[in-house]
């Protein structure tokens, strides 16, 4: 049985990729700020660290990483100090695991570190694969040094894997759990100039192409976590309505975002259309291809 380490395991994201993993017999060791709080939790083959335990003796169990902790990027208005948490929650925890590996004395075979969508940053329509270069803006920066962090696991002989992840879509969290209120009150619609490209990825590929990472040994370097066809904003939002017989009538201008979130509104109005080029490559089968079918199962 493989036993595997894991950061942020019980976010959106990190819930659904530790139920995979439990499913399929690994061991798993979440690293959390508040082991405590998970007690109760009797599930087989499970236990929660703190980040302040000793984290180079628990990389002595692990054959593997995943790290997906980080603050929210989508959590309201951006200001000095909430740029501060986004990057430094990023960098500093990337950071410690990598320390952590280096003066362990079995390291870990391979380490998968989260990445974004906004490494390229606003791209218009421009396809963006995993060898393009980074955008230039502030969540970009992010990214960039972000990986940067995770790289230094490679030179202790891991083999270090980034997931750019797009826009996941799910039931209990993500960008459509924000926009599902509005259109269930017949006040849904567009949001920004409905041009910008959505790469978007429903949560069980996402979670089934990361596992796929972990287990494949072949495959390392950035990774675009993305469906086959991308779409704009307006044509989300058409489907979205489609699927849920709700009116699509109301547009959010951007100056609106802008006013409301500040530079906060840059993830939701960049356009980012990127190519799951290595998936692809690999012969990746994707259950939800079709928007519509991914929005289907999950309103």
């Amino acid at each position: 049985m493989k036993k595997i380490v894991v950061s942020g395991g019980t976010g959106f994201i990190g819930s659904d990729i530790c139920t995979q993993l439990l499913q399929k017999d690994y061991e798993l060791i979440l690293i959390t700020r508040n082991p405590t709080k998970y007690g109760a939790d009797k599930a087989k083959n499970l236990r929660y660290v703190s980040w302040d335990d000793s984290l180079n003796v628990i990389m002595d169990e692990a054959d593997a990483v995943i790290h997906l902790a980080g603050e929210p990027v989508i959590d309201g208005r951006w200001n000095e100090e909430v740029k501060k948490k986004i990057y430094d929650s990023r960098i500093h925890s990337t950071r410690k695991l990598v320390q952590a590996m280096a003066v362990s004395t079995n390291k870990p075979k391979v380490f998968i570190s989260a990445s974004a969508s906004g490494y390229y940053g606003n791209s218009g329509i421009n396809w963006r694969s995993e060898v393009d270069s980074p955008g230039d803006d502030f969540l970009a920066k992010v990214c960039v040094d972000w990986e940067k962090e995770a790289q230094g696991a490679n030179e202790l002989g891991i083999r270090v894997v980034h997931p750019r992840i797009g826009i996941v879509l799910g039931h209990d969290g993500g960008a459509l759990k924000n926009m599902l209120t509005p259109f269930r009150l017949g006040l849904g619609g567009s949001i920004g100039p409905g041009t910008q490209f959505m790469s978007w990825i429903h949560l069980r590929d996402l979670t089934r192409a990361i596992i796929h990472l972990l287990e494949e040994d072949g495959i390392q370097g950035p990774v675009n976590m993305c469906a086959p066809e991308p779409v704009t904003m307006d044509v989300f939002t058409q489907v979205l309505a489609k699927t849920m017989h709700r009116p699509n009538l109301f547009t959010v201008p951007s100056f609106a975002l802008k006013l409301l979130f500040g530079e906060g509104a840059q993830p939701i109005l960049d356009s980012i259309r990127m190519k799951a080029g290595v998936l692809e490559s690999i012969g990746f089968t994707y259950i939800y291809e079709d928007l519509e079918e991914a929005l289907i199962d999950l309103v």
